[in-house]
């Protein structure tokens, strides 16, 4: 028996990369798994059904038990099809994976208006769509009595959680996915859910010129070097078991090390007597111009 037996698993953006490493590896767990991908280009453009295609053939071969879709998860109907696709193939859902995601990189100052809806679409709309359709199924199956342990794993990134260069589009939707994980996690517990975001680093086709992740199959070779994305699906499927106890977090994984990220949190607080100067605030502010904030650059020293 593995530690997703029984567990029905929606993953978007399955077909590469990260996602693909997710399926295999919740199939190889025992789950039945529902491989979403549109197929598309790193930047969004094209469609192909081969990438879904292709991984539940892999899952299949393996003796897994998979099916794929190829529904846009940012369409309204289209994440709504998703969810009542699992449901209808396998009679449940306990696992959403949010894993979808494109990249427009440009500096602020040049970035385009389509670069930047693009980018938000896909990422927080393609979060919040099938989201919505799963909220929905998990809270009719809590008032009919069911209280099954359910999962939600959003995808955030390092560039959203400390920022970086080119990616203004990027990281503020991750974020934004962020912050929707903690808001899920207050709104979806009553219904048992667990909502968890990691913030992933990884060799991908969105992080290098090409995706060499297939260069070995993990679970049968069992070579995995730091950088193979098959380390963070090790978390996620931990993520996803019945048994987890953790809830409202957002962790950045890479190779064998994750870091809890703490929330926004205030570290200074300061007070007046009377109402605000600028002689006043120039005393009591100016002196945190020294304050120093964690970056990309101290997460992943080069």
């Amino acid at each position: 028996m593995g530690e997703l037996s029984g567990r029905v698993a929606v993953i978007t953006g399955a077909g590469r990369g990260l996602g693909r490493e997710y399926a295999l590896l919740f199939a190889n767990e025992g789950a039945m798994v529902v491989v979403n991908d549109l197929g598309g280009n790193p930047d969004g453009s094209g469609s192909s059904d081969d990438p879904a295609e292709g991984v539940v053939a892999e899952i299949r071969a393996l003796g897994g038990e998979a099916i794929a879709t190829h529904d846009d998860i940012a369409d309204w109907d289209g994440a709504r099809h998703l969810i009542s696709t699992a449901v209808e193939a396998y009679g449940d859902l306990h696992v959403l994976v949010n894993n979808a995601g494109i990249l427009r990189d440009r500096s602020l100052v040049n970035m385009s208006e389509d670069e930047w809806d693009s980018v938000m679409r896909v990422h927080l709309r393609g979060h919040f769509c099938p989201t919505r359709f799963a909220a929905e199924h998990w809270r009719m199956r809590a008032k009919a009595g069911d209280l099954t342990d359910r999962a939600l794993i959003n995808t955030s990134s390092p560039s959203g959680l400390l920022g970086n260069r080119g990616q203004a589009n990027y990281g503020a939707a991750k974020a934004g996915i962020a912050a929707f994980t903690i808001i899920a996690e207050i709104e979806l517990s009553a219904y048992g859910v667990r909502c968890n975001s990691i913030a992933p680093a990884a060799r991908t086709r969105l992080t290098t010129s090409a995706d060499d992740a297939s260069a070995v199959h993990p679970l049968r070779d069992r070579i995995i070097d730091d950088g193979h994305p098959a380390n963070v699906a090790a978390v996620v499927a931990y993520l996803a078991t019945a048994t987890c106890p953790l809830r409202g977090m957002v962790m950045i994984t890479r190779g064998r090390r994750v870091q809890v990220m703490q929330p926004w949190t205030p570290i200074e607080t300061i007070d007046n007597d009377d109402v605000w100067t600028f002689d006043d605030l120039r005393r009591q502010l100016d002196p945190l111009a020294g304050l120093r904030f964690t970056t990309l650059a101290d997460i992943f020293p080069t």
